[in-house]
């Protein structure tokens, strides 16, 4: 029997799934009015970067006080499924979130449980990032892994080539590996937050730590030869794909970068 959390990344009150694999968890809960959830900002933590570090404040959390087999992330308006087909209602779709044996059966044959690729088609995955936002750190980002882990250039540099990743920071992994993921990942991260300081961006563009962690989960993950299966994600809430279309075009053709979430 394997022990199994997924946390479930929040600032706010949401409805939760029932499973108790399932653990949320108020991220940036530092000087923040406290939620009926687990707090990020206990034991060792880096709650006070959530500004910057989004849901990786959350991950940083479990990785340094959960001590469980496996380690999931998702986040209150997406969660994995198996369903092939997603229901429209929110009531519906809490209903088909993976379940504990679900999850267990696809660990048995897989390192890793991933979401879906999302897919760019038009454009690869540094050329939209350079279109969307500022590209420095990006680029810088490439200066660290050269001097700290040369051995992930190789996949780092496929960015300019692939035209599609896992993203969102979801992923359901094996502590073993979520710890050496995570040690490499933030020590990546931290040296980037001395050298581009978040606070020359605002608060959207500020969270350029948080970005880019979902390119470099593939990097660390090809690199390693690690397997992994993929599920669908729901989206708990309307996406209007409409609007997201076109800001995606204007970012490609025009260089208006976002402004914010969709």
């Amino acid at each position: 029997m394997k022990s199994i959390k997924i946390l479930v990344a929040t600032h706010k009150q949401y409805k939760m799934p029932n499973d108790n694999i399932y653990l949320p968890i108020q991220v940036g809960a530092e000087g923040k009015e406290k939620l009926e959830y687990q707090q990020d900002n206990e034991g060792e933590n880096i709650s006070s970067k959530n500004a910057y570090y989004c849901e990786l404040t959350g991950l940083y959390w479990a990785w340094k006080n959960l001590n469980v087999d496996y380690i999931g992330l998702s986040h209150y308006r997406r969660h994995f499924t198996c369903n092939k087909k997603i229901p429209k209602t929110e009531e519906k779709k809490f209903k088909i979130l993976l379940n504990k044996e679900q999850t267990e059966k696809i660990l048995n044959d897989t390192d890793i449980i991933l979401p879906k690729k999302r897919k760019y088609y038009i454009e690869n995955l540094y050329d939209h990032y350079k279109h969307t936002m500022y590209i420095e750190p990006l680029d810088e980002t490439r200066k660290i892994i050269e001097e700290q882990c040369p051995k992930y250039l190789t996949e780092f540099d496929k960015l300019h080539k692939r035209t599609s990743a896992h993203m969102f920071n979801m992923f359901i992994m094996k502590k073993e590996y979520l710890d050496n993921y995570c040690k490499w990942l933030f020590a990546i991260l931290f040296e980037l937050e001395k050298r581009i300081d978040p606070k020359q961006y605002d608060s959207f563009h500020a969270r350029y730590p948080g970005r880019i962690s979902e390119l470099l989960l593939d990097v660390w993950i090809n690199t390693n030869k690690l397997s992994y299966k993929e599920t669908k994600v729901i989206d708990m809430q309307e996406v209007n794909w409409t609007k997201k279309g076109m800001a995606f075009l204007k970012a490609k053709f025009t260089g208006k970068k976002y402004g914010s979430s969709f």
